[in-house]
């Protein structure tokens, strides 16, 4: 490894050396160049074991000298640090004797990937690799390569330090990059990857998700996925970078402020017009307006959403086959129906009581013999029955003794499905006597009564905010709306 280290520092000498006394002859230059390319490649085993060689690489100051080079003038030289460096720093470094080392081994490797990871941002690597953003040429395949390698490197230094990822967007131009990046016309391995990126740095960062918003990333992301309106994405490649960027979207949504700019770039028609065609971004626009409609932040694009007809399109995707065949009760609920369950539980939240948009909400309840309720219980009956499997597995498993995490997981077994479709029930009921009616029926016929409902509530309002994303303001309005409901439906009991 020493040898190795040695025989760099001698070819970056050498060549400084060669440069500065000719630098108007490359010919003078070109064989030190040559030995410098190989000699940087020659590095690329040590990633196989980073327990011995990455401490070395740290304390012999080649991590200096490998940042060094990415100022040099030839990018040949520069893609060679980037690809040696992208090499290094995967995760997957020294994975040919993984399930052979013992604790100890193991955790030599990692320590020794740290320090190295630490050695790396110390050097200010990331803000020296998004400075030669510009000196890359796409129409080359080199450069192409090059540049999937910076991508590369910056995936696997957030992975390791998550941390980074507010540094990366306050100190440098990498998210305005991003945001150009994947606005072009063309479809490639870039792009998705830049889309990938976009994704993971907004993910749990109030502050990129505000900075995205303020580089006018909301209208730009919409922008991009306007695309998808009467098409398709062609390869599994451009489906994912479809999926990164809703990703994004739905991630910048957690924050109350962008939920008005979505509403500004005209977000929710966009949604609802991939909802009416029914492709592959149909069911990604559920999700998106489930994020935009939440909250009292939501309250505006929930009138915007009425207004722009978009009952008639969510209850016929929230129908489905349903009118035709039976619906199997057993199976869960789906992705996108639980998002539909979640936006007609924020319509009911958020619209003003005896508005026009409010009444036309109860209405589409009412009309078809009560179908949207027959459907609604037949979601309850199926969410029912997958939850006390997973409360079964759960019991098994950790014992009832730890109550919060108890909690969580029933959450994620069904539990926050059942919440809210009891939820909606419990609103249009105390709205509509004859939907009352017909729900206590259609209960009773399930050996099922209002008292099952009450009861989800109430656990629902004893546990508001737990494991879920909302504002203070908005778990002490929700909690008050239970209450209220509770106290409508224990009257009726």
């Amino acid at each position: 490894i020493r040898r190795l280290i040695l025989k760099l520092e001698r070819a970056i000498n050498k060549n400084q050396d060669q440069r500065s006394k000719y630098p108007d002859d490359p010919t003078k230059f070109i064989d030190s160049e040559a030995d410098l390319d190989a000699t940087i490649k020659s590095l690329m085993p040590l990633s196989q074991v980073p327990a011995l060689a990455y401490p070395e690489l740290v304390k012999s100051e080649t991590i200096s000298m490998l940042i060094g080079l990415l100022s040099h003038e030839n990018i040949d030289i520069v893609i060679d640090v980037v690809e040696l460096i992208h090499e290094l720093t995967d995760e997957d470094v020294g994975g040919e004797d993984e399930d052979d080392e013992d604790e100890g081994e193991e955790n030599k490797r990692d320590a020794g990937m740290k320090m190295l990871m630490n050695a790396l941002a110390e050097h200010s690597l990331l803000e020296l690799l998004v400075q030669n953003f510009s000196r890359f040429n796409e129409e080359e395949e080199s450069d192409r390569q090059g540049l999937f390698h910076v991508l590369g490197i910056f995936e696997n230094m957030l992975a390791l330090n998550p941390e980074l990822s507010n540094l990366i967007v306050a100190k440098t131009k990498f998210l305005q990059w991003i945001l150009s990046r994947i606005q072009a016309k063309v479809h490639d391995e870039n792009r998705g990857y830049a889309s990938e990126l976009l994704a993971i740095l907004l993910q749990n960062s109030r502050e990129n998700r505000i900075a995205f918003a303020s580089q006018s990333g909301m209208e730009m992301a919409l922008q991009v996925l306007s695309q998808y309106r009467k098409k398709n994405p062609e390869t599994a490649d451009e489906e994912e970078f479809m999926e990164n960027t809703f990703d994004a979207i739905c991630s910048a949504l957690q924050e109350p402020e962008n939920k008005e700019l979505f509403n500004e770039s005209e977000g929710v028609d966009l949604m609802l017009i991939m909802m009416k065609e029914k492709l592959m971004a149909g069911s990604r626009a559920v999700k998106v307006l489930d994020n935009a409609l939440s909250g009292s932040a939501g309250s505006k694009n929930c009138e915007v959403f009425v207004e722009a007809l978009g009952l008639k399109t969510l209850f016929s995707a929230f129908m489905g086959k349903s009118k035709k065949k039976k619906v199997d009760v057993s199976a869960p609920a789906s992705e996108e129906t639980s998002h539909i369950i979640g936006i007609i539980a924020s319509l009911l939240t958020s619209l003003a009581s005896e508005s026009p948009e409010r009444t036309r909400l109860l209405t589409k309840f009412v009309e078809g013999d009560y179908e949207k309720v027959d459907r609604l219980l037949d979601v309850r009956e199926g969410v029912e029955v997958r939850l006390k499997v997973v409360e079964k597995e759960i019991r098994e498993e950790i014992g009832p003794e730890m109550d919060d995490l108890w909690y969580l997981r029933r959450l994620d077994g069904g539990l926050f499905t059942l919440q809210t479709v009891d939820y909606i029930l419990g609103w249009i009921c105390m709205e509509d006597d004859g939907i009352r009616s017909h729900v206590s029926v259609m209960l009773g016929r399930r050996s099922k009564s209002l008292k099952n409902i009450v009861d989800t509530l109430r656990e629902y309002r004893d546990n508001v905010a737990d494991g879920d994303d909302m504002e203070e303001s908005d778990a002490t309005s929700r909690r008050d709306i239970l209450n209220g409901l509770l106290g409508f439906l224990e009257s009726c009991i």
